[in-house]
């Protein structure tokens, strides 16, 4: 299995489904409820259709938020599989804000191995894989070649000579739990900034260096967080759950996540 292969392609797929998002965000676009009263817009679906055929190529099965409906005596005997969240932050998309990602991981034996996240409003690609480490560019069109990309990019975490204690934060989720938190935290440190962001920008900002800790003490799917937890892990962080000390896993029967922390 070529991985370098199998990361550009997953670094293309999302630039290019990110450029089939920003095409709906510059037009009136219209907004649909899913079950779970979840916003949805083609946006949503134009990308995933954009990351399915690319990854199809590769010829590894797909989860992904928009066809998550694949029962789970299939995908136990999954060895490596892809997760998707082809638009993470839709709440962010409907508000215009620019907060919004696309989000893909490989998975091998329930464990993150790649990320990519890629933010289309800034054109911002961060990525990792294992072995490699974890990086940032800027960047709008496909790449030719690992190596090349990772030339011209940082490696995470930045040193930005802070002094303060930073905690990300959910602008939409703000459980008693996480306030317990920042409390904890005050104590600790005397003060403490907390950092709103939206999707998964918020771990990003852990693996890149400008936040401390991001407490996530509410409800996420396994989508919301793959491709960030492998920026975050191979950027030197974890990500632990919220009662004991272990990596949150994958490809689970229950795709819901536990609480968890990212430090």
């Amino acid at each position: 299995m070529n991985f370098n292969e199998l990361f550009k392609i997953a670094i293309n797929a999302s630039i290019e489904g990110g450029h089939a998002i920003m095409e709906v965000y510059a037009s009136d676009f219209e907004v649909e409820q899913k079950e779970d009263q979840s916003p949805l817009t083609l946006a949503d679906k134009n990308c995933n259709e954009v990351i399915e055929r690319l990854l199809a190529k590769t010829k590894i099965p797909i989860l992904s938020e928009e066809g998550a409906k694949i029962p789970f005596l299939e995908r136990k005997d999954w060895e490596y599989s892809w997760l998707v969240d082809p638009l993470d932050g839709t709440k962010e998309f409907v508000k215009r804000n620019g907060e919004f990602t696309v989000n893909i991981a490989m998975i091998h034996k329930g464990k993150p191995i790649l990320g990519v996240i890629y933010v289309p409003v800034k054109q911002e690609l961060y990525f990792a894989m294992e072995g490699l480490g974890s990086f940032k560019a800027s960047r709008n069109s496909v790449i030719c070649n690992i190596e090349s990309l990772v030339a011209e990019s940082d490696r995470l975490p930045i040193n930005y000579n802070r002094n303060n204690y930073v905690v990300v934060g959910s602008r939409s989720h703000m459980s008693a739990e996480t306030q317990d938190f920042f409390e904890d935290k005050k104590k600790e440190y005397g003060q403490i900034e907390v950092m709103a962001v939206g999707s998964s920008l918020k771990i990003c900002m852990v693996a890149e260096g400008r936040a401390d800790a991001y407490p996530r003490y509410a409800p996420t799917m396994e989508w919301d967080t793959g491709a960030g937890h492998a920026i975050a892990k191979m950027a030197g962080f974890a990500v632990t759950q919220y009662d004991t000390s272990n990596e949150i896993v994958y490809n689970k029967e229950d795709l819901l996540n536990p609480w968890f922390l990212v430090n």
